[in-house]
């Protein structure tokens, strides 16, 4: 008899342990899902800069690995551009923002970027 309950014990234990790893699990894949990605908000800002949509998602795809989160979060002032220049901004009118930054290769990895994703 001592034996069952040992038994009842154990499986009450292991289903404790399951509900709490499934809690944890789900908290995480929570988190992961409320986390931005660089790529995306690199996008968000180059859309809120005056790119169009397409432009922006090409360029950000070739951007986000070539340069450093500082980098990225100094591009992120060029959103603040669209608020006095309403409608879409050109790409070179937009390149000769990003090189106002004073960045080299900000402004190279931009370029380039802009190149290969207008043609």
């Amino acid at each position: 008899m001592l034996r069952s309950g040992a038994s009842c014990h154990e499986a009450r234990m292991t289903a404790i342990a399951f509900r709490a790893l499934a809690c944890a699990l789900t908290a995480s894949l929570l988190a992961s899902c409320a986390t931005v990605s660089p790529e995306s908000r690199l996008r968000a800002g180059l859309v809120e800069a005056g790119l169009s949509p397409r432009m922006a998602g090409c360029m950000a795809e070739r951007m986000v690995d070539r340069l450093s989160l500082a980098q990225l979060r100094r591009l992120q002032s060029l959103a603040s551009l669209r608020k006095s220049h309403m409608g879409e901004m050109s790409v070179d009118r937009f390149l000769y923002k990003v090189r106002a930054l004073e960045d080299p290769e900000i402004f190279l990895v931009t370029s380039k970027a802009a190149i290969n994703c207008a043609l």
